[in-house]
Protein backbone atom coordinates (compact mmCIF):
# COMPACT_ATOMS: atom_id res chain seq x y z
CA UNK A 1 0.00 0.00 0.00
CA UNK A 2 1.26 3.34 -0.85
CA UNK A 3 0.17 6.39 0.61
CA UNK A 4 0.44 9.42 -1.57
CA UNK A 5 0.42 12.61 0.70
CA UNK A 6 -0.31 15.73 -1.39
CA UNK A 7 0.46 17.96 1.34
CA UNK A 8 1.84 18.58 4.82
CA UNK A 9 0.89 19.61 8.40
CA UNK A 10 -2.63 18.14 9.46
CA UNK A 11 -3.34 15.72 6.17
CA UNK A 12 0.86 14.53 6.92
CA UNK A 13 -0.31 13.50 10.66
CA UNK A 14 -3.68 11.79 8.65
CA UNK A 15 -1.17 9.98 6.24
CA UNK A 16 0.75 8.85 9.54
CA UNK A 17 -2.31 7.31 10.96
CA UNK A 18 -2.96 5.25 8.04
CA UNK A 19 0.12 4.11 8.19
CA UNK A 20 0.03 2.71 11.22
CA UNK A 21 -3.80 1.13 10.99
CA UNK A 22 -2.66 -0.21 7.52
CA UNK A 23 1.18 -1.83 8.92
CA UNK A 24 -1.50 -3.04 11.83
CA UNK A 25 -3.58 -4.94 9.80
CA UNK A 26 -0.64 -6.37 8.02
CA UNK A 27 -0.01 -4.61 5.36
CA UNK A 28 3.05 -3.35 3.84
CA UNK A 29 2.88 -0.04 4.01
CA UNK A 30 5.11 3.28 3.15
CA UNK A 31 3.84 7.23 2.24
CA UNK A 32 5.32 8.55 -0.28
CA UNK A 33 5.34 13.01 0.47
CA UNK A 34 4.30 14.26 -2.83
CA UNK A 35 5.60 17.85 -1.55
CA UNK A 36 9.03 16.64 -0.62
CA UNK A 37 9.58 15.32 -4.17
CA UNK A 38 10.06 18.93 -5.11
CA UNK A 39 9.50 17.91 -9.02
CA UNK A 40 9.51 21.16 -10.92
CA UNK A 41 6.14 22.42 -12.57
CA UNK A 42 5.46 20.24 -15.85
CA UNK A 43 5.86 21.50 -19.04
CA UNK A 44 7.11 20.52 -22.42
CA UNK A 45 9.79 22.93 -21.76
CA UNK A 46 10.94 21.50 -18.26
CA UNK A 47 10.39 18.16 -19.97
CA UNK A 48 13.18 19.12 -22.65
CA UNK A 49 16.15 19.37 -19.80
CA UNK A 50 15.13 15.93 -18.47
CA UNK A 51 13.15 13.50 -16.99
CA UNK A 52 13.45 14.30 -13.09
CA UNK A 53 15.00 11.46 -10.63
CA UNK A 54 12.15 11.64 -8.65
CA UNK A 55 9.41 11.36 -10.69
CA UNK A 56 11.24 8.17 -12.23
CA UNK A 57 11.32 7.18 -8.45
CA UNK A 58 7.75 8.35 -7.84
CA UNK A 59 6.69 6.30 -11.33
CA UNK A 60 8.70 3.34 -9.80
CA UNK A 61 7.20 3.23 -6.65
CA UNK A 62 3.36 3.22 -7.99
CA UNK A 63 4.21 0.57 -10.39
CA UNK A 64 4.82 -1.21 -7.52
CA UNK A 65 2.06 -0.34 -5.35
CA UNK A 66 -0.25 -3.51 -4.59
CA UNK A 67 -2.84 -0.75 -3.43
CA UNK A 68 -2.86 3.11 -3.19
CA UNK A 69 -4.16 5.53 -0.33
CA UNK A 70 -4.08 9.48 -1.69
CA UNK A 71 -4.18 11.60 0.93
CA UNK A 72 -5.11 15.21 0.37
CA UNK A 73 -6.78 18.60 1.08
CA UNK A 74 -9.06 20.38 -0.68
CA UNK A 75 -7.34 23.18 -2.94
CA UNK A 76 -10.02 26.00 -4.26
CA UNK A 77 -12.48 23.34 -4.47
CA UNK A 78 -10.57 20.78 -6.34
CA UNK A 79 -7.40 18.56 -6.84
CA UNK A 80 -3.65 20.14 -5.09
CA UNK A 81 -1.53 21.04 -8.02
CA UNK A 82 1.39 18.94 -6.09
CA UNK A 83 -0.76 16.15 -7.27
CA UNK A 84 -1.85 17.29 -10.17
CA UNK A 85 2.01 18.15 -11.42
CA UNK A 86 3.17 14.59 -10.16
CA UNK A 87 0.16 12.73 -12.13
CA UNK A 88 1.65 14.78 -15.19
CA UNK A 89 5.44 13.67 -14.32
CA UNK A 90 4.17 10.02 -14.35
CA UNK A 91 2.69 10.09 -17.18
CA UNK A 92 5.87 11.33 -19.16
CA UNK A 93 8.36 9.02 -17.29
CA UNK A 94 6.64 5.71 -17.31
CA UNK A 95 7.10 5.10 -21.00
CA UNK A 96 4.85 3.74 -22.98
CA UNK A 97 2.92 1.74 -20.62
CA UNK A 98 2.78 4.87 -18.10
CA UNK A 99 -1.17 3.72 -17.23
CA UNK A 100 0.37 0.49 -15.24
CA UNK A 101 1.30 2.62 -12.74
CA UNK A 102 -2.13 2.87 -11.96
CA UNK A 103 -4.73 0.10 -14.08
CA UNK A 104 -5.71 -2.59 -12.10
CA UNK A 105 -4.95 -1.04 -8.58
CA UNK A 106 -7.60 0.00 -6.10
CA UNK A 107 -7.38 3.20 -4.21
CA UNK A 108 -8.49 4.66 -0.82
CA UNK A 109 -9.19 8.49 -0.88
CA UNK A 110 -8.56 10.62 2.56
CA UNK A 111 -8.53 14.28 3.54
CA UNK A 112 -8.48 16.45 6.69
CA UNK A 113 -9.59 19.85 5.07
CA UNK A 114 -10.40 23.11 6.98
CA UNK A 115 -13.44 23.49 4.58
CA UNK A 116 -15.94 20.49 3.19
CA UNK A 117 -13.59 18.26 1.76
CA UNK A 118 -15.97 16.36 -0.26
CA UNK A 119 -15.39 18.08 -3.64
CA UNK A 120 -10.99 16.78 -3.39
CA UNK A 121 -12.46 13.28 -3.02
CA UNK A 122 -14.76 13.40 -5.95
CA UNK A 123 -12.18 15.19 -8.05
CA UNK A 124 -9.48 12.86 -6.91
CA UNK A 125 -12.05 9.75 -7.76
CA UNK A 126 -12.85 10.98 -11.27
CA UNK A 127 -9.07 11.76 -11.91
CA UNK A 128 -7.88 7.98 -10.66
CA UNK A 129 -10.45 6.02 -11.88
CA UNK A 130 -9.95 7.80 -15.75
CA UNK A 131 -6.17 6.40 -14.90
CA UNK A 132 -7.88 3.02 -14.91
CA UNK A 133 -7.91 2.77 -10.69
CA UNK A 134 -10.80 1.50 -8.97
CA UNK A 135 -11.88 3.55 -5.92
CA UNK A 136 -13.74 1.82 -2.92
CA UNK A 137 -17.00 4.22 -2.65
CA UNK A 138 -15.96 4.70 1.15
CA UNK A 139 -13.65 7.72 1.97
CA UNK A 140 -12.30 9.30 4.88
CA UNK A 141 -13.05 12.74 5.84
CA UNK A 142 -11.82 14.39 8.77
CA UNK A 143 -11.32 18.26 9.99
CA UNK A 144 -10.43 20.04 12.94
CA UNK A 145 -13.94 18.77 14.71
CA UNK A 146 -14.12 14.96 13.03
CA UNK A 147 -11.00 13.38 14.03
CA UNK A 148 -9.87 10.04 12.24
CA UNK A 149 -12.30 7.00 13.41
CA UNK A 150 -10.14 3.97 13.69
CA UNK A 151 -13.37 1.83 12.77
CA UNK A 152 -13.41 3.67 9.67
CA UNK A 153 -9.72 3.54 8.88
CA UNK A 154 -9.75 0.05 9.09
CA UNK A 155 -12.86 -0.56 7.27
CA UNK A 156 -11.89 1.35 4.31
CA UNK A 157 -8.19 -0.07 4.39
CA UNK A 158 -9.32 -3.32 5.57
CA UNK A 159 -10.94 -3.76 2.14
CA UNK A 160 -8.13 -2.24 -0.10
CA UNK A 161 -5.97 -4.74 1.58
CA UNK A 162 -8.82 -7.94 0.25
CA UNK A 163 -9.61 -6.33 -3.01
CA UNK A 164 -5.82 -5.76 -3.64
CA UNK A 165 -5.04 -9.29 -2.98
Amino acid sequence: MLILLASQGANRDLAEQLLKVGQSLGQKAEVLDLVDLNLPLYSAKAEEVGLPEAAKELTAKLLDASSLVVVAPEYNGSIPPVFNNAIAWVSRSGGTDWRAAFNGKVAALATHSGGGGQKVLMAIRGQLEHLGCTCVARTLLTNPNKPLSKESAESVLGLLKKLSS
